[in-house]
Order: structure tokens, then C-alpha cells, then sequence
């Protein structure tokens, strides 16, 4: 991610320069440093590309996304016409004028943070300018786009995304990544036959972990009672067997809940960017407390990614749970928060059914994840969504011809 974003800031620096309006353009990017006569702050993720023009006006700016229905990531906000609000897709960019950002940056010093989670950034973002009408809304831009850049109207545009997933060298391969899937009794005859039928066959190594031995699945009784919610004791044992000898060893770990649907070969191709050597926690990034020196976590029902060096590190630190039906995810991310192992966000995975995201901000991603099968066809979302594609063999294709 690093790299990606200097090489993206490098661009924008030659691209300014060409425009010989470097004055009057700040670019905020990673450690970028503050201009003394900037007049605009624009915000990128590290994989938008991006084409500079001058901005004259004073706004919140970026490309506007609403809700279809109310959905539980944005807390079911604006519930009797959740189209009635919009928010930045952050892959376009998003814009605000110096006034904007001295305003709040006053808000901030003066009145603390309150929210305690921090699930959809850019929701909450737009969210905390509007301010209940006090601040401005968010004015869309058609010249902040999230177009691939080969597209005929992206000449128009002043960014770009792609809309595959990253290529950094050969997929892992799936017999290089060990999946735990946490289960329990009384989902074993609805949810396991779902993994079943979709996305297990793609699994090289996979094991279910239950409250009850069931030889015809099977699974495995890892002696931890089920609880209603949390699973942290499960999860943990989960981690200390995948260091023992009773599996395989392997450089990746995956952990999912028996509802999520996941892409197994998009995820290899995607931990291809990734270092098995280093620490390196990857999923659906949360918050909590972020404003009053909280921490990160991976929220696990888009699916937990972990590196065996990770793992190692977790255990040997003697982090554990203080009850067994404690959060996992976020035990888990108060453990790396002290650390000081950072949690890898990736807008690929999902905690929420696809009903839950704009369709504008899916239209864009292949994505790796969903989460719940309430009211879904579990199966026909899968098929849609995950299945494999003529975009995981082009993957596998532009991978080949890279190396």
C-alpha cells in the first residue's frame, strides 16, 4: 500500500508541476506535507489514478453514493428515505476547501469525537460534516469518477479506478492457505450445506470447527462451548491448533464464520501482495474509539486473514480472552493495537449482504466477501457475486503475463 501511494503522490507531483499551479494545489496523501497556500485538500485512496484540473470552488466534493434501503452499517440511518442522504465513494477522491477544513478542524479541537464504532468511514465522514444541517452537504462531482481508465468517458474524468483486484505475482496457492470455518450444532444441517455447495470445493485445506463432533460433515469439537455471540474462546483455540501439529502448516490462515461467502482464488490473488514472513492481519477494517485512543480490528464476519507470523506473535504475547463469548474480532485488535501490529483494511471484504452497500460502490469491485444469509439466497448471491469469472481467469491471465 505504501508503494502504491508514492507511487500515486510522485504523479500527482509531475502532474501539478506540468500545470505550474503548484500554489494553489495541496495533495494530501500517507506523510504528504502541508502547503503554506493551499486552497483545496483532496483526499485518494493508493490505487486511484488520477488527472489533475484546478478547483475554484469551496465545497465538500467527491462522487455521491445513497443507500437503497437502510442497512445496518450506516446504523439504519435515514430509515424512512435512505436515498435522501449522500456520501463520497472515497475510490473517486473526495474534495473539501480550506475553509471547510479549518471549520472543522475547530469542531474537532473543541468537541471530542463521539461515535464509538467506526464501521463505514465515508458515511460517517460525510455524516459528521453535514452535522444534522449545520454543515454543508456533499456536492457531486461527474469529473470525480470510479470508470476503469480504458473506458471512453474516462477522458473526462479526473480519476479512475480499476475494478480488479490487485496482481503482485502468482496467486498463493490455495494449498499455501489453511481455512477454519466456526460453526455450531444447530447450523450444521442449514449453514455448513451452503459452504458446501459454494465455496469449500475451492479449499485445499479446510476444517469445521463446532460445539459438537459430526462425523458426516465432519467436525471438529474443539472443547469450548457454543455461546450466543463473541466466539472468542473458539477462536483462539482455532489459532493455537493451527500452530500445532495436528494440521498442516501453511503461511496464510483463514478464519470465517459459517454464513460468509467468500472467493477463495480472488483472495490468493490478493495475497500475493502480501508478505507471509511479516506480521500481516488482513480483512474488513472496524474501529472503536478511534477519537479517544482506541484501536483497529478485523471484523470477522467478512472473514479474519492472518499470517502465520502473526499468529506466532499473537499467542507469544499471551493475549487471551477474558471471557469465552467475548468479541473475537476485537479482542483480537486490542491485542495487535498493543503490539503495535497494524490491521490491513481491504474494501474487497464485506461484513454485510450485498443489499447493504450502495450499488454504485460494488459496481466498481470484485469483490472477495459477503456476510449473512438473511433474506438472501445465500447460493444465487454467491453464483452472482464470488463465483468464479471470466475476471479470475483475465486475473490469472494478466498475472502470467506480468511475471
Amino acid at each position: 500500500h505504501v508503494q502504491q501511494a508514492e507511487k500515486l503522490r510522485k504523479d500527482l507531483l509531475l502532474q501539478a508541476q506540468a500545470l505550474q499551479e503548484v500554489s494553489n494545489i495541496y495533495l494530501f496523501l500517507l506523510s504528504s506535507q502541508f502547503g503554506k497556500n493551499s486552497s483545496w485538500i483532496m483526499f485518494l485512496e493508493e490505487d486511484t489514478r488520477v488527472k489533475l484540473h484546478k478547483l475554484h470552488e469551496e465545497w465538500f466534493l467527491g462522487k455521491p453514493l445513497h443507500d437503497e434501503e437502510s442497512t445496518i452499517i450506516h446504523h439504519y440511518a435515514f430509515s424512512e428515505n435512505p436515498a435522501a442522504f449522500e456520501y463520497p465513494d472515497f475510490s473517486a477522491g473526495w474534495a473539501l476547501s480550506i475553509s471547510l477544513v479549518n471549520s472543522l478542524t475547530s469542531k474537532i479541537e473543541e468537541e471530542p469525537l463521539k461515535s464509538d464504532f467506526t464501521i463505514d468511514l465515508k458515511h460517517e465522514v460525510a455524516l459528521y460534516i453535514w452535522e444534522d444541517g449545520k454543515g454543508p452537504r456533499l456536492t457531486g462531482v461527474p469529473e470525480l469518477c470510479t470508470l476503469p481508465e480504458h473506458k471512453p468517458r474516462a477522458q473526462y474524468c479526473a480519476t479512475t479506478v480499476s475494478s480488479h483486484s490487485p496482481v503482485c505475482g502468482q496467486p498463493v496457492k490455495s494449498d499455501n492457505i489453511f481455512v477454519a470455518v466456526k460453526t455450531c450444532k444447530k447450523f450444521h444441517s442449514d449453514r455448513v450445506p451452503v459452504v458446501k455447495k459454494t465455496w469449500a470445493k475451492q479449499a485445499s485445506l479446510l476444517e469445521y470447527y463446532s460445539d459438537y463432533a459430526d462425523p458426516t460433515i465432519p467436525t471438529i469439537n474443539l472443547g469450548v462451548p457454543n455461546t450466543e455471540r463473541g466466539h472468542c474462546g473458539k477462536t483462539f483455540a482455532i489459532l493455537r491448533r493451527y500452530l500445532s501439529s495436528h494440521v498442516p502448516k501453511t503461511d496464510w490462515l483463514l478464519i470465517v464464520d459459517d454464513d460468509t461467502l467468500i472467493s477463495l482464488p480472488r483472495l490468493q490473488a490478493l495475497l500475493s501482495c502480501y508478505d507471509s514472513s511479516e506480521p500481516v492481519c488482513l480483512g474488513e477494517r472496524y474501529g472503536y474509539g478511534l477519537g479517544q485512543g482506541g484501536y483497529s480490528y478485523i471484523t470477522g464476519g467478512g472473514g479474519m486473514v492472518f499470517s502465520r507470523e502473526a499468529v506466532v506473535q499473537l499467542l507469544a504475547s499471551g493475549c487471551k480472552c477474558y471471557t469465552n463469548d467475548a468479541p473475537d474480532d476485537m479482542v483480537l485488535g486490542m491485542c495487535l493495537n498493543a503490539l503495535r501490529v497494524p490491521v490491513t483494511h481491504s474494501p474487497l471484504f464485506h461484513q454485510a449482504r450485498p443489499e447493504d452497500y450502495a450499488k454504485e460502490f460494488l459496481a466498481h469491485q470484485t469483490p472477495i466477501s459477503f456476510h449473512k444469509h438473511w433474506n438472501i439466497d445465500p447460493i444465487a448471491v454467491f453464483n452472482k457475486w464470488l463465483l468464479n469469472d471470466k475476471h479470475t481467469e483475465a486475473l490469472q491471465k494478466s498475472t502470467k503475463e506480468e511475471l
